[in-house]
């Protein structure tokens, strides 16, 4: 039998991985020795920490970090035509969304190899729950350009967006950045449209609110270094 590709989530920060997740991602775990992981060190850390009797040795890890060379992960589905079994392990959160683990999966299904996702946090899915924003119509639209100009024209397109279709627009920045995103997503939306930031999701430091335009000039939320959900509804 050709081997399957589990898509195995992985915490959000240093909680305990199985208050928030379930048995079964311990369990597939516990029985895939290869994994294709985007860092070695925290994936080590992360299987260590969930099956702590799984022996470090039998692990065979392979880099999908953005040095990898393509040529060389288009063979890490190889050994599935032995019938081994392959886990895909993401930085953080769920493989293949927001996350370079989407190519080995588009090349699962190209090899006719059995994708089985397993459950765990995202972070944007549970900060679009927590939004109170439509959770019928959104999109999410990845980083915004890093570039101030380029970037306020994009937050006013989105806005726009939002308005005509009555659709939630998702987006997220690199951490040192979120003072700056805030800062810019103050000074240009219009003082009625809704802003959600949800910072630290399922870790203790937890924050999660909406406001308006208008009532978040009175708040400044501590969200340096903190991996954060914006968004936003007109």
């Amino acid at each position: 039998m050709t081997g399957k590709l589990y898509l195995i989530p992985t915490t959000l920060g240093d909680t305990e991985p199985l208050e928030v997740m379930p048995l079964s991602v311990k369990k597939v775990i516990e029985q895939v020795d290869y994994f294709i992981v985007e860092n070695e060190k925290s994936a080590r850390k992360f299987i260590k920490k969930i099956a702590p009797k799984k022996p470090q040795p039998s692990l065979n890890l392979m880099s999908l970090d953005k040095y990898a060379d393509e040529m060389e992960t288009r063979a890490y589905l190889d050994v599935c035509n032995d019938g081994i079994n392959v886990g895909l392990i993401s930085e953080a959160g769920v493989p293949a969304v927001a996350d370079p683990g989407a190519s080995i999966v588009k090349l699962a299904h190209e090899k006719g190899i059995q994708v089985i996702p397993l459950v765990g946090p995202s972070s944007i899915l549970m900060a679009m729950m927590s939004s109170g924003m439509n959770g019928q119509n959104f999109s999410f639209n990845g980083y915004l350009p890093i570039d101030k100009g380029e970037r306020k024209k994009a937050i006013k397109d989105l806005e726009k967006l939002s308005r005509d279709k009555n659709q939630s627009q998702i987006f997220i920045e690199t951490p040192y950045r979120n003072e700056k995103m805030f800062a810019d997503l103050k000074a240009t939306l219009t003082s009625t449209t809704n802003l959600c930031i949800a910072a630290d999701i399922t870790l203790p430091s937890e924050y999660i609110k909406t406001l308006t335009i208008k009532d978040w000039k009175y708040q400044q939320p501590d969200l340096y270094k903190k991996p954060a959900i914006f968004i936003i509804h007109s």
